[in-house]
């Protein structure tokens, strides 16, 4: 039986939502499959990625193979790089503890990828909020200067007509 590991389709129109899921390649897209390694989220920033790597790696060492797709998502998550690290492991290139040593070592420098990543679009947004109300508030500070003039020409026309009014009255 051909396995694959692929996306299945959840959500709504114009909203997708994945399922990682080891399922036979011969079922529909939605179809039946056979384990759920995890979830894939595309409309957050940065992508939210939820996987059993442990799943996937024991899937692709029975000989699952990835879509393009989920190909890119284990690789981002690790698991291609574990299955790798085992392979080097049964050849006996590695032991265990520097295999899982190296795969520490690599989450933690991704961890701090993603954390940057995050950082910097929360400052880009907090400076686009900056810059939008510094925009607002030069816009209504022109409309008040754009509407004191007329309001200070009535008061000197009231002021005018009152002191013509007064200038007949003392006449009379």
């Amino acid at each position: 039986m051909p396995v694959k590991i692929r996306l299945q389709r959840h959500g709504k129109k114009g909203k997708p939502y994945y399922w990682i899921v080891a399922a036979d390649s011969r079922a529909k897209r939605d179809g039946k499959y056979l384990e759920k390694l995890g979830a894939y989220n595309p409309n957050t920033n940065p992508a939210t990625v939820e996987l059993d790597v442990d799943g996937a790696v024991k899937w692709l060492e029975n000989g699952a193979q990835p879509t393009d797709t989920a190909r890119a998502i284990l690789s981002y998550k690790g698991a291609l790089l574990k299955k790798h690290l085992a392979g080097g492991v049964k050849k006996g290139a590695l032991t265990e503890e520097q295999a899982e040593a190296k795969f520490n070592a690599w989450l933690e420098e991704k961890a701090a990828k993603i954390q940057a990543k995050a950082d910097g679009l929360s400052k880009a947004e907090a400076e686009a909020k900056a810059k939008a109300l510094e925009a607002e508030k030069a816009v209504n500070e022109a409309r008040i200067a754009a509407a004191a003039p007329v309001v200070e020409e009535e008061v000197a026309e009231e002021a005018t007509e009152a002191a013509e009014a007064t200038a007949s009255n003392e006449e009379e």
